[in-house]
């Protein structure tokens, strides 16, 4: 007698990005620092246009690795990030230090683009949940989305630091108070998911820049002067040892629902 083959569900689609845990802010945040720091020690390492453009080709780099890559896979997902910080700070510096155009009007330009993000990737996909990441379009949207954080990020960092005369300490204890608002609302008063994961993921850029800076820049200029290179290579050990935790334990994959 033969047995009737059983029957089988498809598989569902992998996600292609970490499940939202404390792991994953610990990083981000140590990847937004970083981003800062590797950026300015290199732009003063060699020349400023070599620098971006180094910068420009680890960020294609990185990213390629990640789209080649059918799963979230903890390593390449967290070097694309650490790129998108690197270069995404440069993009952010260039407008200012290259063309001269005031933080105010840099940081509204990119929170334009990253609203213009929001809304083509919301009326294409109908959802901007990173829980639904399971599809190169869907990725491409979610990588545009990074980007235009890490650069409007930057912008405002810089303008609460400089133009509103806060400094970098200053800076950062505004930043740190402002990531508190999406954390206790959704917290405690069921605010939406995926406004308040966003909210709180464009809020770390300024927060992590400003205490990059903080540590690293002279202190002629309000730093404790330990350098951008020292903070970087401390900073890119910290983000190695958490990444290499979380690829052996396994702990940030999210498991996709059957289809």
């Amino acid at each position: 007698m033969v047995t009737p083959p059983l029957h089988r569900h498809p598989p569902a689609a992998l996600l292609r990005v970490p499940r939202i845990t404390a792991f994953f802010w610990v990083i981000k945040a140590l990847s937004t620092a970083m981003g800062e720091s590797t950026s300015d020690y290199l732009v003063h390492a060699m020349a400023p246009v070599a620098a971006v453009g180094l910068g420009f080709v680890g960020f294609v780099a990185a990213l390629s690795i990640q789209f080649t890559r059918h799963r979230y896979v903890a390593w390449a997902y967290w070097l694309a990030v650490v790129m998108v910080g690197v270069f995404g700070t440069m993009a952010a510096d260039v407008l200012h230090v290259g063309f001269h155009v005031p933080y105010a009007v840099s940081s509204a330009l990119y929170a334009l683009a990253l609203a213009v993000v929001f809304l083509a990737w919301s009326r294409t996909e109908r959802t901007l949940s990173i829980h639904s990441i399971d599809a190169p379009r869907r990725e491409a949207f979610y990588w545009a989305a990074v980007v235009a954080t890490f650069a409007a990020g930057t912008a405002v960092g810089d303008l609460a630091a400089t133009t509103g005369h806060l400094g970098y300490f200053g800076s950062a204890a505004l930043f740190a108070g402002l990531l508190l608002v999406p954390a206790v609302a959704y917290r405690f008063f069921r605010a939406n998911a995926v406004v308040s994961f966003w909210a709180a993921y464009v809020l770390t850029r300024p927060l992590g820049a400003s205490s990059a800076d903080a540590v690293g820049k002279p202190k002629s200029v309000g730093g404790l002067g330990l350098g951008d290179g020292r903070v970087s290579l401390v900073l890119l050990g910290a983000i190695a040892l958490v990444v290499g935790y979380l690829t052996v334990s396994r702990r940030d994959v999210q498991q996709a629902p059957a289809a």
